[in-house]
């Protein structure tokens, strides 16, 4: 047994299939399904059972899955030991919904790969809670803290969301006043049976009892809201991507939340895995601060008693 045919068995395992497991290692399914067979004929088991969802642990794979992990680790820790001080290296994959991975990852993790050449980051955008587990990624940030698991978690940061339209909306539409006045407007929010934490049900927070146009990711919406389809809340820090998007009603409708960074918790033996966090952390507390204050107060002639019809 060798760590390639280990590491076949863990992409597997993690992904419930050959395909999904080929995709990650890069190899074809073909060429994984191969490996597994080696893998199971040389250990004299059975690893994986077949069924109609993909590929499920057999009693075999579930006993030896602890002890691939732990050899994961040791071949972790051994990078770790070998890198230069201060020097990140190899593959991170992080999971995060996709307004933080629309608009904080690209510039953060431009800032962690110039100053780390040998590190290869991988951004998944997924609008639901990753599974850390099942290793579908290295560490993932959250909109919410867990509330159940062995996982590591780590509060990064604040930030803000406030109801917003573009000029062009707002001049051509009655003015907003007061949240009652949002009776007359477009809504624009998340689908409801899509919403996947409790923290992103924001229409509630408008008064609004419904949303004519959905989507289940926040960077569609910030693009309808941009296209002057109508009204809806969105994140302080994606308001400088968007020419024209303007905040209103801030008194009234000012919400707070907080990203949250989840990680495995076998990584707390891993240096390289917190300094990775620690970097990871530190560029995302920044990039919120620089983003948000770029974002300008209500625009003169669209807030208030001036927002009239052009």
């Amino acid at each position: 047994m060798d760590w390639d045919d280990l590491r076949i068995f863990l992409a597997v395992a993690r992904e419930d299939s050959l395909s999904g497991a080929g995709r990650r290692l890069g190899v074809d399914a073909s060429t994984v399904g191969r490996r597994v067979a080696r893998l199971e004929q040389a250990l004299g088991a059975t690893l994986f059972v077949k069924t109609p969802q993909g590929y499920a642990l057999a009693p075999e794979g579930e006993r030896l899955l602890p002890h691939a992990e732990a050899v994961e680790l040791a071949l972790s820790s051994a990078r770790d030991a070998l890198s230069g001080p201060g020097e990140l290296t190899g593959q991170i994959r992080i999971g995060a919904p996709d307004g933080c991975a629309n608009y904080l990852l690209p510039q953060v993790c431009a800032r962690l790969c110039e100053a780390h050449p040998g590190l290869e980051i991988q951004i998944v955008a997924l609008p639901r809670v990753f599974n850390l587990s099942r290793r579908e990624a290295d560490m993932a940030i959250a909109v919410s803290q867990p509330q159940t698991g062995r996982l590591m978690v780590q509060r990064l940061t604040d930030y803000h969301l406030h109801l917003a339209g573009h000029q062009d909306y707002l001049r051509a539409h009655p003015p907003v006043r007061t949240r009652a006045d949002l009776r007359g407007h477009r809504m624009i929010g998340y689908i409801a049976d899509m919403i996947f934490d409790r923290e992103l049900d924001y229409l509630t927070e408008t008064g609004a009892d419904w949303a004519q146009l959905t989507s289940n990711s926040v960077s569609v919406q910030m693009q309808a809201i941009r296209a002057g389809a109508g009204l809806g809340i969105v994140h302080d820090f994606a308001i400088p991507f968007c020419p024209g998007v303007r905040r209103i009603l801030t008194d009234e409708l000012s919400l707070t939340r907080s990203f949250w960074l989840i990680r495995h918790p076998d990584d707390r033996r891993s240096q390289r895995m917190s300094r990775l966090a620690e970097a990871l952390a530190q560029g995302i507390r920044a990039e919120v601060a620089r983003l948000q204050g770029l974002v300008p107060g209500l625009e003169a002639g669209l807030d208030g008693q001036s927002q009239q019809r052009a």
